[in-house]
């Protein structure tokens, strides 16, 4: 039973700019609208961090990390919180998560999508010769 489902992240250069999205199919509206709701991030060998929550009040926090490239927002008819990021650097690399949270009851998760922020590399080519 998905409680919190995220989409979304996937590769993209320094830089770029990505768009999550996460629904909460299995939440009606009054939960969703008083519940806290947000982002964690948790890049390989770092501790899982805050990225940017909306409270049932209405307050956004953000990252010192993320302020001014990334909007949280969300959709309280749809029961969807977004996460708009842009001017993306390679810190960013991660699984992001998005949470819910309302007061008395059990935070809920999602199974998280990855970001990845790389230039790439092209290597030196190789020579493929197809001959009678």
């Amino acid at each position: 039973q998905v409680q919190v489902a995220e989409s979304g992240g996937g590769s993209v250069q320094p830089g770029g700019s990505l768009r999550l999205s996460c629904k909460n199919p299995r939440t009606i509206f009054s939960v969703f609208t008083s519940s806290d709701v947000g982002w964690y991030r948790q890049a390989p060998g770092n501790e899982r961090e805050l990225v940017a929550n909306i409270t049932s009040s209405g307050i956004i926090n953000y990252a010192d990390s993320v302020k001014g490239r990334f909007t949280i927002s969300k959709d309280n008819g749809k029961k969807m919180v977004f996460l708009q990021m842009h001017n993306l650097n390679p810190e960013a690399t991660a699984v992001y998560y998005c949470t819910r949270k309302q007061p008395g009851a059990p935070q809920y998760w999602g199974q998280r999508t990855r970001v990845t922020v790389s230039s790439g590399s092209w290597g030196q080519g190789t020579q493929v010769t197809v001959s009678s």
